[in-house]
């Protein structure tokens, strides 16, 4: 009789230690999320609606975008926000897959992003055995115990030492009692529950592409990671990089604030426009729509069109970035010039980055914002209005 098989992907973590406000399972690696390769991977293995994700309600938009991009993203059901542990997150995981009835669960970390079809199936091969079973690969290093003033004690056989991986698979009920029995405690993983309870886990062989993505340079090794994958493997498009420019204008109008790059900047006028008149983000989104030929940003938001009225500009640099991905492409790079006397453009460089980062998705050291004038010249000298340029790169798949 075939398995039904459950997945928990834990995604709720604000990935502090990865040094960056786009926490680390949105970051995008190969023209997708890490998020995304997870889903897409289990995908493969059960059906869209018994994969159950667990998140940040705060990270709303970021996860909308994964889902957008995921291949069965439509089916997944709704996500269930995540508690203040893992421990936590994996119970609420748990309860809301219980309703399915799964005979065996996986549960994975969104921070392994290089999971593959190889090691999934061998967990769901050991679980027709034994109650869990998780990936591991063995210690290759020497591992000493210190004592508090880190003098060494003893050095530890490394013959039985191994490190623990994820999927985590187990039998279903085995698994959800050990949460709930042990819900408000906090232990290293899955299988720890399990041990507490006496019950046998066994060790499936891992991969050392499946390691968890803490720190930055860890990053660099998924995309290592990614890139040979894709060397090795004819189903994954080569990639061409393009460039896009952008160019746009607003006058000054009345008012006593200007939003640049999504930022309200204090001034003694505003920016006057259809929309919000962020000219930031304006040109931002006309340079990426130049770069994968989807023309500019009038045709898709008409200014005749009063649903556009006030509208705040993320809309459209968001909707541009969509285009994008939904052609398996991804953003290198943008960089941003405003051009005025006043207001003060530098101060506030920092969070127009971060604003732009997290607007498309893509790393805060992707994206570059600066200011110039023009020397007392022109419209901009006479401090009539703004104008800003802005030139992308953007890698899509060779057609």
């Amino acid at each position: 009789m075939t398995q039904k098989i459950g997945v928990v992907i834990v995604a709720a973590g604000s990935g502090s230690r990865f040094g960056d406000p786009l926490p680390k399972q949105y970051h995008m690696l190969g023209g997708k999320s890490l998020l995304g390769h997870c889903i897409d991977c289990f995908a493969g293995h059960t059906s869209a609606d018994l994969i159950q994700i667990v998140y940040n309600p705060d990270h709303q938009d970021w996860y909308d975008q994964t889902i957008r991009e995921a291949c069965c993203g439509s089916d997944i059901p709704q996500p269930v926000a995540g508690g203040t542990t893992r421990q936590q997150s994996v119970l609420n995981g748990l309860r809301a897959l219980n309703a399915k009835s799964p005979d065996i669960v996986l549960i994975h970390d969104a921070a392994r992003p290089g999971i593959s079809d190889t090691v999934i199936t061998r967990v769901i091969g050991a679980l027709k055995t034994h109650a869990g079973a998780i990936p591991t690969l063995p210690v290759a290093d020497t591992i000493k115990q210190a004592d508090g003033n880190n003098i060494i004690l003893r050095s530890i056989p490394r013959d039985s030492l191994h490190r623990a991986q994820t999927p985590q698979g187990f039998v279903f009920k085995t698994i959800f009692d050990a949460h709930t029995q042990f819900e408000g405690q906090e232990l290293t993983d899955d299988a720890s529950l399990l041990e507490q309870l006496g019950v046998d886990v066994v060790c499936v062989e891992g991969a050392a592409s499946n390691d968890k993505i803490t720190q930055r340079d860890d990053f660099g090794r998924a995309q290592d990671w990614i890139e040979t994958t894709e060397t090795k493997e004819t189903s994954m498009s080569q990639e061409e990089y393009r460039a896009g420019t952008g160019f746009d204008v607003h006058r000054f109008a009345p008012g006593d604030h200007c939003i640049l790059c999504g930022i309200k900047v204090p001034h003694t006028a505003r920016l006057d426009g259809h929309s919000d008149a962020d000219v930031g983000l304006h040109t931002l989104t006309d340079a990426i729509l130049g770069a994968i030929g989807a023309g500019d940003i009038g045709q898709h938001f008409p200014p005749s069109d009063m649903q556009w009225k006030g509208a705040a500009s993320d809309i459209f640099l968001k909707h541009a970035a969509d285009l994008v991905r939904q052609r398996g492409g991804r953003i290198v790079n943008v960089d941003l010039t405003l051009i005025c006397e006043r207001p003060k453009i530098g101060p506030h460089t920092p969070a127009m980055r971060q604003k732009v980062a997290e607007i498309l998705a893509i790393d805060v050291d992707r994206v570059n914002v600066k200011a110039t004038t023009t020397e007392k010249l022109g419209f901009t000298g006479r401090e009539e209005g703004i104008a800003a340029q802005a030139a992308v790169s953007v890698a899509v798949p060779v057609k």
